[in-house]
């Protein structure tokens, strides 16, 4: 084992601050990467504050992992030291239910190590990128191939797939008009890739002022939620509705502007439930409410190699390690655009 330093919460009340961690030694199937930005998620936030009432604490949170591979173990031929790699939401999966079988480990089905917080149905803490090192098994490490403009890249490996696997997997495309709910940290990553995926996206934001930025970000149209007449246009029109928005609210008013047959997916893990919809209004379109988490890890490159291919980025604010409690305050209030990435050469000893 060897030490590395992190910003840790050491309970539900405390800010987060200096805290040393252990990293295991590099395996035959390991890959230690110095880190070089991490973004910040909204998830790290309700895991540090213990919202999901699941934490294990010391928390480490950061699961949008950018850096420089330093060490590679000896059944590693796919990655060498000195090259660009990611690391996303997981680390470990148990590689032989049903849906690693096909790829699909965010829903394996004995419960996959989440890069922080350890594996989703219990066991030893993991910790994430709000450090300067990590070692990752070498399945669960991504290629990077943009070449500039790194730590916007960073939020890719969260809220850029959290988006762009339930897009690909309602087959969002040209001759499709899509809907986006909310313009935060996935909400805009939403309206880049569905417009570069060729549809005709409209955003709906509860701000007239995030219209001209909604436009700039790709979106031909920008809906006024609260605006009952903006909304009753677009009844019965939509091919798919990703709502992204991790607050509860009322998914009627979206619901109602799908066509006959078309999904809406939620994306955003509220503190509370949502109020339950109208069934109705589900039955006599055959409408369907779905979630979506993040994705696999072919997906994820996949996400990544799309991404490169349209210059997708990330729009960020960068900020030092040490200012990570005055941004998790900021973004309580929205106050981001649209994503905080931690420059982790700001975390020195």
């Amino acid at each position: 084992m060897s030490t590395t330093l992190a910003y840790a919460a050491q309970s539900a009340q405390s800010p987060l601050a200096p805290h040393i961690i252990e990293r295991r030694n590099v395996g035959p199937d390991d890959i230690a990467i110095d880190i070089l930005y991490c973004g910040v998620c909204h998830s790290d936030l309700h895991t540090a504050r213990n919202e999901w009432k699941n934490t294990l604490y010391p928390s480490v949170p950061g699961h949008e992992i950018v850096g420089k591979i330093s060490a590679v173990g000896s059944n590693v031929s796919a990655f060498q030291v000195g090259e660009i790699a990611g690391v996303g939401c997981m680390v470990d999966s148990c590689q032989h239910c049903a849906s690693c079988g096909e790829g699909l480990e965010q829903y394996c089905e004995n419960g996959f190590t989440g890069t922080y917080n350890g594996p989703v149905f219990g066991g030893e803490n993991t910790f994430g990128g709000y450090s300067q090192r990590i070692v990752v098994d070498q399945r669960f490490v991504l290629r990077i191939s943009h070449t500039d403009n790194l730590a916007a890249v960073a939020p890719l490996l969260c809220a850029g797939i959290t988006t762009y696997s339930p897009l690909r997997q309602w087959k969002v495309g040209p001759g499709q008009k899509v809907g986006i709910v909310g313009l935060g940290g996935l909400g805009h990553m939403g309206v880049k890739i569905a417009a570069a995926m060729g549809a005709h996206v409209v955003l709906f934001t509860t701000s007239p002022n995030k219209r001209e930025d909604a436009l700039r970000l790709g979106a031909s149209e920008v809906v006024v939620s609260k605006n009952a007449e903006e909304m009753a246009a677009h009844l019965n029109s939509f091919d798919f509705i990703l709502n992204t928005v991790a607050a509860p609210h009322d998914l009627n008013p979206f619901l109602n502007l799908l066509k006959r047959d078309a999904t809406m997916t939620l994306v955003g893990a509220p503190e509370s439930a949502h109020p339950s919809p109208d069934v109705f209004g589900l039955i006599f379109k055959r409408r369907r409410l779905a979630g979506s988490l993040i994705g696999g890890i072919a997906e994820t490159q996949e996400m990544l190699d799309f991404c490169a291919k349209h210059d997708i980025v990330s729009d960020i604010e960068m900020i030092a390690m040490q200012d990570i409690n005055q941004a998790y305050e900021r973004m309580l209030k929205s106050d981001v655009k649209y994503r905080f990435v931690i420059d982790m050469a700001s975390l020195q000893a």
